[in-house]
């Protein structure tokens, strides 16, 4: 994993940057220890894990201020925890249906693909502002 795509470590995962910048801001948040399930995590690990999900959430939104976010946790195609957070905004042809639908199409239109990959912003300009809230947001220990 490349450094300028890490968002911010947490204790339980690691929050990255995702490719689909067309929902800017959307990142993936994978956890640290490996588990295909989150009834495989010991309770505390499984609430911190949410927590640190939740955190990501948190500042995905204030920054950016999306309609709606949405979380899947699939693991079909990688078969270890990660959660992928997507801001849907008010601009977007396909805001009633799942993001999947339109990523699949994408994998079969190169033009489409491009556009998905792309965000109005830089990448890096991104992962600051993310970093930055973050870092706002973060209890610190006591």
């Amino acid at each position: 994993m490349a450094t300028e795509e890490v968002v911010w470590t947490f204790p339980h995962s690691v929050a990255l940057l995702g490719s689909w910048q067309f929902y800017h801001g959307c990142c993936i948040l994978v956890a640290r220890r490996h588990a295909t399930e989150l009834n495989h995590l010991e309770d505390a690990e499984r609430r911190a894990f949410l927590d640190e999900m939740c955190i990501l959430a948190r500042a995905i939104e204030v920054c950016f201020q999306p309609r709606k976010l949405n979380y899947e946790l699939l693991g079909n195609q990688v078969p270890h925890l990660h959660w992928h957070v997507f801001p849907r905004y008010a601009n977007d042809p396909r805001i009633l249906q799942p993001v999947w639908l339109a990523l699949d199409h994408a994998e079969r239109d190169m033009a489409e693909k491009i556009r998905l990959q792309t965000g109005f912003t830089d990448r890096a300009a991104t992962v600051r502002v993310l970093r930055d809230k973050l870092a706002t947001l973060i209890p610190s220990p006591s």
